[in-house]
């Protein structure tokens, strides 16, 4: 091709398709593979490790080229869509065949089917179980000081559809919680220089869409269009902002799934104070579905998860993200865990009938977006059956949250369940087109067709046999290709006797060969098309089986969703009581006071290590941070207490501190608690401030970074909050870091009254405890033996009488000299005396004291060296002397002994 030459018809569809959507790789569809041309193919093959070849030329330059094969698409999807990727699958439209009869260089039809993006897959290999997928939006409404801002989030694959107004300085920590895996936001927000910062942060997640996708002005009648329902009254009282979010959210899915209509369930509002806020810095602190390292294994959630199936999972996942705050839902909670952890027989029993189950939510999705396979027919199927069964197991007198799943459950249809049974074989295969899914027996017309598909071996050799007796020929032959069909075959000198007399009427000649003749016979064409037909038409009344199906579960959608959330619910409730017994937990009390009593308290996630590492126990602890019920100058007025820890590192100081916070969000998402007894006033704010960290990437020191989330607490912890605080000021100079401590302790105590743990090595701060009324002073128990500090992990009423801070280097493998030097310095350091004594005194220190260590001991180590020499030279000498030719046995006998006592005075 020239370089003005106009591209091939095929490529001018790709370009044209291409073209429209500019942001996506493009999987166009050519027979069996997915190929991507120009820059598409570049980056596909940079991405996937994939070969990168060419195909023909565009103005005078290759074409690269590379391509997937269809049935491997799936692995190569997930790997697109992790890189942050989007791909729009564009399929064939029309059978190749029907293009041809246009002509023969006509283009088979094709166009965008789907854009796939990190928040709307929905295909069982692209999704990890047990975690929810969610899709966000975020919108502003209104300008100046004061704007409106809400979002909106679904999982396309389960159909979770939730709205929630947010405040300004709410919105990392709703997206926090929530973790969605791709945040949808108008344009103008995303290229706002003072907004953009704050998307930053959650990187290629964020995707700008135009403004009109958000418009607040036509947001309700999109709305109302997608649920066909005449008015947004009977669904909730949204604010401005959350309809916007939300229309936004059904528009972004309008434009990526094209005719599909996701069977989204009705948005819930989630209101403001009804779970308990956790910021992002302290979710991730505590560890709570990713540790420190991003991995789910060692987290809270990994800990504690005990479901057995994807939709528990995700279920308890959702809520470790958001405790409540509200008692009485707490309670229910509670009472379903208590009464699995009351009836053992019957959660093993539950368990054991829900173990295993496939996935309902997700393939009834996917049979609403029409992408639905026989496997996903199969897992409705199994899912009704389990819920059943589990419904027959559960006892009419229920806690509250079970009777309701009972109640769902007993509303399931049963004709549509033993529809499904009798009409689904196992095992299913993985794509309808392939056939074989319907149960033998089950429609007649079906076994008639596959009875002559799958009998025309047998009708094809009696045809076969017959021919050979009514010919003579025993080598004559049946035969089949893809370019023949069936045929006769023999060899040249038995073809002669085909082609004359009687036979000649009976078989046609078809084709010569090197070393054989091919015939056709009109019995053997008949057959043929009857047995092409039979098989045709068996798929052909699958298919329409399935679509019966699919057509009867949408049908039944709403109970069978009922249903399912159901399992998952019990899944949960199960599954925490099987922790709960195994690890030796309690049910906590919980309620609006604001108390917090933990005794015997631990933490889940290092109890679990210790045990499945050295055996080890883990030291339980008790804290207290209830309001004091003195009166006078010391009376607290009611307000939740702190505690300043102090003790040496090592000693368990951030342990305790996460544990607490650990068992108030256990407490409050409804589980029992690794404690031997606690009461808890509900917790409407959970800050920790744990740990070191940078910021890097927005230029922040590990200071910055403290004092940032320091300031977050101070400005919004209120009474009911819990705080835990970890060496605040630690990383500034030493005045300036005890400055800062005390003017944070003094504020939390003042002005936001809250609960609060406080760990800190400066010992000074202790003596706030005898000038603020609710501060109590604890430590960490520490033993000398011989010079060795062993840790107890104990906490205790106290103060600790210093930090141990050189033992613990010593431990950490500091060579011996620079403990030792460390000892000696910290000892003048500790005489006391005036600032100038300590300054002249650190001025005296050598720069480098090894290497004056080194000086001192050069002489002693030259002497030793001389020595060692000189013994040396007087064994060599003896040896030298002697003449072993010359010495009898015992003589030799009596010089070796000789020469060994020589050899030991060296």
């Amino acid at each position: 091709m020239t370089s003005d030459a106009a591209p091939t018809p095929m490529m001018a569809q790709y370009i044209e398709i291409k073209a429209a959507n500019p942001d996506c790789l493009l999987f166009y569809r050519m027979g069996d593979f997915y190929e991507l041309f120009f820059e598409d193919a570049a980056e596909a093959s940079r991405a996937l490790g994939i070969t990168l070849t060419k195909r023909g030329k565009h103005l005078g330059e290759d074409i690269p080229m590379a391509g997937v094969p269809i049935h491997a698409a799936d692995d190569y999807l997930q790997k697109l869509i992790a890189l942050g990727h989007r791909v729009a699958v564009c399929e064939q439209l029309e059978d190749p065949a029907e293009a041809k009869k246009r002509g023969a260089k006509s283009v088979v039809k094709r166009d965008v089917v789907r854009l796939i993006t990190p928040g709307t897959i929905t295909e069982e290999a692209l999704l990890e179980p047990g975690r929810a997928n969610y899709l966000m939006t975020l919108t502003r409404i209104g300008g100046g000081e004061a704007p409106d801002y809400a979002l909106a989030w679904a999982d396309l694959s389960t159909g979770i559809f939730r709205t929630s107004a947010v405040g300004a300085d709410g919105i990392e920590a709703e997206i926090a919680a929530v973790e969605p895996s791709e945040i949808v936001v108008a344009d103008t927000l995303f290229h706002d220089p003072a907004f953009a910062p704050r998307l930053k942060r959650f990187g290629r997640a964020v995707r700008p869409e135009p403004q009109a996708f958000f418009d607040g002005a036509t947001a309700e009648a999109r709305i109302c269009r997608f649920f066909d329902v005449a008015t947004l009254e009977g669904l909730g009282r949204f604010s401005r902002a959350e309809l916007s979010a939300a229309a936004a959210l059904i528009a972004y899915l309008g434009k990526t799934q094209l005719a599909a209509k996701p069977m989204l369930e009705r948005p819930v509002q989630v209101s403001a104070g009804t779970i308990m806020e956790i910021d992002p810095a302290t979710r991730f602190s505590l560890e709570l579905t990713r540790t420190l390292s991003g991995k789910r294994q060692g987290s809270l959630l990994s800990t504690i998860d005990r479901t057995v199936t994807g939709a528990g999972a995700r279920l308890l996942a959702a809520r470790l993200a958001a405790p409540l705050t509200d008692v009485a839902a707490i309670s229910a909670r509670q009472d379903a865990v208590a009464f699995f952890v009351d009836e053992p027989e019957l959660r093993r029993g539950l368990r054991k009938a829900l173990a295993g189950l496939p996935d309902c939510e997700r393939a009834l999705s996917r049979l609403a977006l029409g992408r639905a396979g026989p496997r996903d027919l199969s897992a409705v199927r199994d899912c009704l059956a389990a819920a059943l069964a589990v419904g027959e197991m559960l006892p009419e007198d229920l806690p509250a949250e079970m009777a309701a799943c009972r109640l769902a459950i007993l509303a399931l249809p049963r004709d549509l369940a033993q529809t499904l049974a009798s009409h689904l074989a196992d095992p299913a295969p993985a794509l309808k087109r392939d056939g074989g899914f319907v149960r033998e027996g089950a429609i007649a017309a079906l076994d008639e067709a596959r009875a002559l598909g799958e009998n025309s071996r047998r009708v094809i050799a009696e045809l076969e046999a017959r021919y050979v007796a009514e010919t003579g020929i025993r080598g004559l032959r049946i035969k089949y290709n893809n370019v023949l069909g069936y045929f006769v075959e023999t060899n040249e000198a038995n073809a002669k006797v085909l082609m004359a007399g009687e036979n000649a009427a009976t078989f046609s000649h078809r084709q010569t060969m090197a070393n054989a003749m091919r015939f056709s016979t009109e019995e053997l064409s008949g057959l043929e098309s009857r047995i092409a037909g039979a098989v045709s038409e068996a798929l052909a009344i699958e298919l329409a089986c399935f679509d019966d199906l699919g057509a009867a579960i949408l049908d039944a959608s709403e109970a069978l969703r009922a249903g399912a959330e159901a399992l998952a619910v019990l899944d949960v409730s199960s599954g925490l009581a099987e922790m709960a017994v195994e690890a030796g937990w309690t049910r906590p009390l919980v309620d609006d006071s604001l108390a917090f009593v933990i005794e015997g308290g631990r933490h889940p996630v290092v109890e679990a290590a210790l045990k499945a590492g050295s055996g080890e126990p883990f030291v339980a602890n008790d804290c207290d941070l209830s309001p004091r019920n003195g009166g006078g100058s010391k009376g607290d007025g009611g307000k939740g207490s702190i505690w300043l820890l102090t003790g040496p590192n090592m000693g368990g100081k951030s342990t305790f501190l996460r544990q607490n916070a650990i068992i108030a969000v256990l407490a409050q998402i409804g589980a029992f608690v690794p404690a031997a007894k606690a009461r808890i006033g509900v917790v409407d704010r959970l800050f920790s401030r744990v740990g070191a960290s940078d910021d890097l990437a927005e230029g922040r020191s590990t200071f910055m970074v403290e004092m940032v989330e320091t300031a977050a607490i101070l400005n919004q912890a209120g009474e009911r909050a819990l705080v835990i605080l970890d060496e605040i000021g630690r990383g500034t100079a030493t005045y300036d870091g005890l400055s800062l401590a005390f003017a944070t302790v003094e504020h939390l105590h003042e002005a936001n009254r809250c609960r609060a743990l406080f760990a800190t090595h400066f010992h000074e701060m202790t003596a706030l405890a005898k000038k603020l009324s609710r501060i109590s002073n604890a430590t960490m128990r520490v033993k000398e033996y011989k010079g060795e500090v062993i840790f107890l992990h104990e906490v205790t009423a106290g103060v600790a009488d210093r930090s141990y801070g050189i033992q613990v280097a010593k431990l950490a493998g500091l060579p011996a000299s620079v403990v030792a030097r460390a000892r000696h310095v910290l000892a003048e350091l500790e005489r006391g005396g005036s600032q100038a004594r300590r300054t002249a005194f650190i001025d005296d220190l050598p720069l480098f004291s090894a290497a004056l260590n080194r000086q001192e001991k050069e002489p002693e180590a030259a002497a030793a060296s001389a020595a060692e020499k000189d013994a040396s030279a007087k064994l060599v000498e003896a040896i030298a002397a002697l003449d072993p030719d010359a010495l009898s046995p015992k003589a030799a006998l009596e010089e070796l002994y000789r020469l060994k006592t020589l050899a030991k005075t060296q």
